[in-house]
């Protein structure tokens, strides 16, 4: 399991690299103002509405249903069952599409209300969501075959498909002086990468498997059982969905560039959530399922426990780094072109916000897979409204005061509740096992990072001083000695306090 991990995860870690390096060049050329807040909000959207009824809430509620169905009647069984699930897919997606496509503007009206006192930001974003918004069909057609793929135990083109929506933005960018504006570049470039990833997906599910085809819908029983699980799970993604939109809405009330450093904060925050805590939930929760199909059930939390083993292992340096340096971060890779300084400062405070909430945040798809692998999707959505109610109560509470800061920190103080509760849920049920060596090691990792963060404190400032005779350079110079320091720190304070036979344990578990 943990070599599936390794996959998943270097494909999101190149994905990843791709991305920053295509918001170095957004922050260069759209910088923070007015034309990267709206193309920032045309991209949300469609993103927002794939996170509700594509991604969060069907790959739930289908990866286990089609892994349980083809492991207990074949293939023909489970490639109908796909077939009817693509069919009403599609159409929903279309309905939704051409809804959107034909009330744009009522769209940012609601969402992005503080737009209507800016009627060219307001026109601007119309326009690029419009471009945008189309991306939602195609990548509701990439989760569907990756999900596929995905409980077929393959899941290289899946974690390799959004490496394509960064070099096309990238590539478009670049031809930015061929259209209206930067923004208008980057919007086409969102569309362009929707249509390359669901052909590089589909070409890798039907050379084997076959693509799905349309199907009368019937809903026999496997279809009722996908339902079932379904409405929870949008319910779920819905009240996730709702904490970011609540976001963006207030988000639009605040001086121009609020939006902008929201998106830069998360962008990096985003990194360990998609590297580490999304490829351990792609790969554990098919596992899980199958292991428990099996009737294996002290497998499958054994290997529960060693995923959220190896979730802390990564996480917890980027939860130093994130609190002990935002602003140089946010220096060392945005400061260039129209992002200032200022700049920097307003993303760097938000990122560090939002560092409070990120051990949750990687735990939370390995703890919630301990439910979506018996086909429970609404128990996760019964603490996660608790913490949706939370999170949204705090952003207007400190929207004013604190500005973007306040709506992320209220995002880390909400996925707090989330997975404590998720955890507590699980505990009651007896199905987490959270057992001894994994305690011990999450104790002793902790600590490795409480070491971490005290030498980044200490050493930043005299290594910043150092580098600043080197010109333009200095931050990411400084960020890159501050890095092999770092690993230096906690790799030795880990293996001090973990110690051989913890490393021989782990090769052992990646080997099987």
């Amino acid at each position: 399991m943990l070599k599936r991990i390794l996959t998943v995860g270097g494909l999101t870690l190149v994905s990843r690299v791709t991305g920053f390096l295509r918001d170095i060049m957004l922050a260069a050329i759209l910088g923070a103002g007015p034309v990267a807040d709206a193309f920032f909000i045309a991209l949300r959207l469609p993103n927002h509405f794939r996170a509700i009824f594509a991604e969060g809430a069907f790959n739930a509620a289908f990866v286990p249903a089609y892994a349980r169905i083809r492991g207990e009647r074949g293939a023909e069984p489970a490639r109908l069952f796909a077939d009817r699930v693509f069919t009403m897919l599609f159409a929903a997606e279309a309905v939704l599409l051409a809804a959107a496509l034909l009330f744009t503007p009522a769209v940012i009206s609601l969402l992005a209300p503080g737009f209507n006192a800016d009627p060219q930001r307001f026109a601007l974003a119309v326009d690029l969501t419009r471009v945008t918004f189309p991306y939602l069909l195609l990548v509701t057609l990439v989760t569907l075959y990756g999900g596929i793929l995905n409980a077929l135990q393959r899941f290289a083109a899946p974690a390799a498909a959004p490496i394509l929506l960064n070099l096309s933005m990238m590539a478009t960018l670049a031809l930015a002086v061929f259209f209206p504006t930067a923004g208008h570049a980057a919007a086409w470039g969102v569309f362009i990468a929707g249509c390359l990833e669901a052909a590089m997906v589909a070409a890798d599910l039907g050379r084997d498997e076959g693509l799905p085809k349309f199907r009368a819908l019937l809903l026999d029983d496997d279809v009722r059982r996908f339902f079932r699980a379904l409405g929870p799970a949008v319910i779920g993604s819905a009240g996730t969905q709702i904490a970011l939109f609540a976001d963006t809405i207030i988000a639009s009330f605040l001086a121009a560039g609020a939006v902008s450093a929201l998106y830069y904060a998360d962008r990096l925050n985003q990194l360990p959530i998609g590297v580490i805590g999304i490829a351990v939930g792609t790969v554990l929760l098919p596992e899980m399922a199958s292991r428990i199909a099996a009737g294996d059930v002290a497998g499958a939390r054994r290997a529960q426990d060693r995923a959220m083993e190896f979730t802390l292992l990564l996480s917890i340096p980027c939860v130093a780094a994130f609190s002990v340096v935002p602003d140089l971060i946010m220096l060392a890779l945005f400061s260039r072109g129209a992002f200032t300084a200022a700049d920097a400062a307003a993303a760097g405070a938000t990122l560090a916000a939002y560092a409070i909430g990120l051990l949750p945040f990687v735990l939370l798809r390995a703890v919630s897979a301990a439910f979506l692998a018996r086909g429970d999707t609404a128990t996760p959505v019964k603490a996660l409204l608790i913490s949706v109610v939370i999170n949204v109560a705090l952003k207007i509470l400190l929207m004013d005061r604190y500005a973007q800061v306040g709506l992320a920190f209220a995002t880390s103080i909400g996925v707090w509740v989330n997975f404590t509760l998720l955890v507590w849920f699980a505990m009651r049920r007896n199905l987490i096992g959270l057992d001894d060596r994994l305690r011990t090691s999450g104790m002793k990792l902790v600590l490795a990072g409480v070491g971490l963060g005290a030498v980044l404190f200490v050493a930043a400032g005299p290594v910043t001083r150092a580098c600043e005779s080197l010109g333009v350079p200095r931050y990411v110079v400084a960020l890159a000695v501050l890095g092999i320091l770092g690993v230096i720190v906690y790799s030795g304070a880990v293996a001090v306090m973990l110690g051989p036979r913890w490393f021989r344990e782990f090769r052992q578990e990646r080997r099987s």
